[in-house]
């Protein structure tokens, strides 16, 4: 949860048993300043929950993610990949989302996304200075 949450929330683990097969449950909560209703699980928050499908070390995270949400259109499970790749300056990631619901605007699930693999950038800098 260090850097996990986009840049406008903050979050919490629920549960989180990092092994293949594991689940994990963790809780997003929007900025005050958000507005109303930002929220899929409640007005100012996203609960999802999920497994660990595979883990690679070094190389590859797939893992299941489901909205807790009473709205259908943001129901079902999508499959996130994490893949690390060696390059010269250091590692690339690269997150990919199947399987998104309807409901979960791409133009944000996409700035959420990239705001997470900032975070993590800043993150590592901070933690190999």
């Amino acid at each position: 949860m260090a850097w996990l949450p986009p840049g406008h929330m903050k979050g919490r683990a629920l549960e989180y048993d990092f092994r293949q097969g594991g689940r994990y449950r963790i809780e997003l909560t929007y900025a005050e300043n958000t507005g109303p209703n930002a929220g899929k699980t409640s007005e100012n928050t996203d609960v999802s929950a999920g497994c660990f499908v595979s883990l690679e070390p070094g190389r590859l995270i797939v893992q299941t993610v489901e909205f807790e949400s009473s709205d259908p259109s943001v129901s079902g499970e999508m499959v996130m990949t994490w893949s690390f790749e060696a390059v010269q300056t250091g590692t690339r990631v690269t997150i990919t989302a199947d399987n998104v619901p309807p409901g979960v605007n791409q133009s944000d699930h996409d700035d959420g996304l990239r705001s997470s693999l900032q975070n993590l950038a800043r993150h590592l800098a901070a933690t190999s200075a």
